[in-house]
């Protein structure tokens, strides 16, 4: 099969289209033949040398991949070869084919094109187990966003949306927040121009917010803490400006606030199989009755792999960025 391998850690020229061993299914897995996969910013970070996969896992990037099932590995139950799917991965997506465990595997939900299935899974499975399995986001709390047009944000603005709470989002442009406001954001700050602080704090009477999904890290930790109402929960699921900063205690205890850190593509396969059984239960009707959809940006063939990261990186997309085999 043709894939994706990262030759050195680098730029998006460390990405080469090579050719590789197909995948067997191992008892419990099933071989998706790939129509598309998912770029997410682990891949990004992977690319730099920062996120390996976790041991024993495929080294090529893709965390996310749609396609039709090719083959099953002894054991699998309630899957067919043929079937169109969607899959959640630890590694291995930019390629032809891919081996995945069967339980973290979806059916492609009604009325989704195959191709735009792939926007799903990785996004999905972070924004629910996160704002609703962690959190515990309740109908009618509200939410702040930070990256509100991305793939994670487009995702949590329709949901949280859809589940009855009022989003908030923070953005690098003006058609950015537009952009989330059609998704059913309340309102959007610009986080080149605006305080999202103050912001909030107008927005919201100064009572701030019960809900933060934060992809910065570090450099907003204060100011997270600032923006949340009391007994708010902070959900810090990436570090794009650092992992480290001071905490200040006291403002935590006051606010009887909680920080909440986690990863996904680390954890066991029986969580995350767990998430995708709780995804599949209580997001793919939403998903199947159109209150959530993939938003996809653009398009790029496998093999222009390079290319298309550096158009992620140039920061310049809404929604999700795919690679088609």
């Amino acid at each position: 099969m043709k894939a994706i391998e990262i030759q050195s850690p680098g730029g998006p020229e460390s990405l080469v289209l090579t050719d590789q061993p197909d995948p067997q299914p191992v008892p419990g897995d099933v071989v998706i033949d790939v129509v598309a996969a998912g770029i997410n910013r682990a891949d990004v970070n992977q690319r730099k040398g920062h996120y390996p996969p976790p041991p024993g896992e495929s080294e090529l990037p893709g965390l996310e991949v749609s396609g039709t099932i090719s083959a099953l590995g002894a054991g699998v139950d309630g899957f067919a070869v043929g079937d169109e799917v969607c899959a959640l991965l630890a590694g291995g997506g930019y390629a032809e084919k891919v081996a995945v465990p069967a339980g973290q595997v979806l059916p492609v939900p009604d009325g989704v094109d195959v191709a735009d299935a792939a926007a799903l899974p990785e996004t999905v499975a972070t924004v629910w187990s996160n704002l609703y399995l962690h959190a515990g986001l309740k109908p009618g709390e509200t939410v702040l966003v930070h990256g509100g047009a991305g793939g994670i944000g487009t995702t949590a603005i329709q949901l949280a949306t859809a589940l009855g709470s009022p989003v908030y989002v923070t953005a690098g442009s003006a058609e950015k927040i537009a952009a989330s406001i059609r998704l059913g954001a309340i309102a959007g700050i610009d986080h080149t121009g605006e305080d999202f602080v103050e912001r909030i704090g107008e927005l919201t009477d100064g009572r701030g917010v019960d809900v933060i999904l934060d992809v910065v890290g570090g450099a907003y930790l204060d100011r997270n803490l600032q923006a949340i109402a009391p007994n708010g929960r902070l959900v810090i699921i990436a570090t794009q400006q650092g992992s480290r900063a001071e905490l200040n205690i006291g403002r935590l205890m006051g606010k009887r606030a909680s920080v909440i850190g986690t990863t996904l593509r680390a954890r066991p396969r029986a969580e995350k199989a767990g998430i995708i059984d709780s995804v599949r239960e209580r997001v793919w009707p939403l998903v199947a009755a159109g209150a959530v959809r993939p938003l996809i940006d653009r398009r790029f063939p496998l093999a222009e792999a390079a290319a298309a990261h550096e158009y992620f990186d140039s920061g310049s997309h809404i929604g999700k960025v795919l690679l088609t085999t």
